[in-house]
């Protein structure tokens, strides 16, 4: 008895490495003004805008202050500054049928299970929730799980927040198997940033939990290539040895990420730790986060820089998130640039002119298949412009 007692203790002691760490995060605006020299009564007003946490794993990969890390997690005085954006920019509450579901998509919802994080991002586009134990609790999670059994339609469940696995395994676990006994459910999704700023906190334990309850897939956040360290690596590679899908969605963002070549970097050394780049971003136009956002050309650029110059496995889909709750729309540098009869006139990834001889479908009405591009059916039509009166002189005038 003596030998279960202790191996259970040793067991516990390893499954709360990532717990005692978060108990050192800086998180209060004391601690900016004591690490990082801040006014006081600026420190105060960022933290009570959006509350601090960073945790001393992710606090360690700052190399210099206004570094990438740096800039994704210690606040800026410019949040405070009226951007007039929304605080919910894609209009998630006005799709959330109750208070832990976001139901956008016909076949999928997202799950709010915690509002906490291990790192609060400064370009949050959930920061009106997150850190708010009032807006996203555990006390919601019955009802998220009776809302998806309540629907038949919804086949393919997202667990964010916050972030999931801040949870202890116990209680993930009681969402997931929740979830798992519900016929409809064939999917399930982890949205979490831990591989990345808190990669301790993926232990076997934990994937072995997950194991049981497959098909399970994760979807992770790296954004700069310094993220990319050992523990994280190692953290991946546990997750995908279980069996488990690591994808990774990015998001653009000035002075973070916004060149080719630190994107290429981020995605080759993904790709090495076993994980699937997935979306890259355009940033939110999020309330206190307009400083991050990029023009959508510098994206497309990017995109275009990746395309034939690394593995498209390494390429991710480079979208927006459209605001009012438009849901995801892909963009792609302009690779067909026109046509010529039948012919497609294309170019690739060096700029040479290819042509493509399309086919022509007989079963479609030529005037419509072969004139009308899939863009010109979509184009909005014009108003009819006013007819403008025009001064003319009477005739005692001239």
């Amino acid at each position: 008895m003596a030998n279960i007692s202790n191996n259970s203790e040793e067991k516990q002691v390893r499954m709360e490495l990532w717990q005692e760490m978060l108990r050192q995060s800086v998180d209060s605006g004391k601690d900016l003004v004591e690490r990082f020299g801040f006014d006081r009564e600026l420190a105060e007003r960022l933290n009570k805008l959006f509350h601090i946490r960073i945790n001393p794993y992710y606090l360690s990969l700052i190399r210099y202050p206004g570094d990438p890390i740096w800039l994704q997690c210690i606040p800026d005085a410019v949040e405070l500054e009226d951007d007039g954006l929304p605080e919910d920019p894609l209009a998630e509450d006005a799709h959330s049928p109750v208070p832990s579901i976001v139901h956008r998509y016909p076949d999928r919802v997202l799950f709010l299970t915690t509002s906490q994080c291990s790192m609060y991002c400064r370009f949050c586009t959930r920061k009106r929730k997150v850190g708010d134990p009032s807006k996203i609790n555990m006390k919601y999670i019955q009802d998220g799980i009776d809302y998806v059994a309540a629907h038949p339609e919804i086949r393919d469940v997202i667990l964010s927040g916050g972030d999931p696995l801040m949870l202890t395994d116990q209680n993930l676990e009681k969402v997931i198997s929740g979830l798992r006994a519900i016929p409809h459910v064939e999917i399930i999704r982890i949205g979490t940033k831990m591989p990345c700023v808190l990669p301790q906190r993926i232990t076997p334990k934990l994937c072995a939990m997950l194991k049981k309850y497959h098909p399970i897939y994760v979807n992770t956040h790296f954004n700069h290539p310094w993220e990319c360290t050992p523990e994280a690596k190692r953290a991946c590679e546990m997750l995908a040895d279980a069996g488990i899908p690591v994808g990774n969605q990015a998001v653009l963002m000035k002075g973070v990420n916004d060149n080719p070549e630190t994107m290429l970097e981020l995605m080759r050394k993904l790709l090495f730790m076993r994980v699937r780049p997935y979306y890259l971003y355009q940033a939110d136009i999020t309330k206190g986060a307009n400083h991050f956002r990029t023009p959508v050309s510098v994206g497309l650029e990017i995109m275009d820089k990746l395309r034939g110059h690394t593995s498209g496995l390494a390429i991710p889909y480079y979208v927006i998130d459209a605001p009012g709750g438009g849901g995801k729309i892909p963009l792609l540098p302009q690779y067909v640039l026109g046509r010529n009869g039948n012919q497609i006139i294309l170019r690739n990834y060096k700029y040479e002119i290819y042509t493509y001889p399309d086919v022509e479908d007989p079963s479609k009405t030529p005037a419509f298949a072969s004139t009308q591009t899939i863009e010109k059916r979509f184009t909005r039509k014009r108003r009819p412009a006013k007819k403008q009166t025009t001064y003319e002189p009477d005739a005692e005038q001239v």
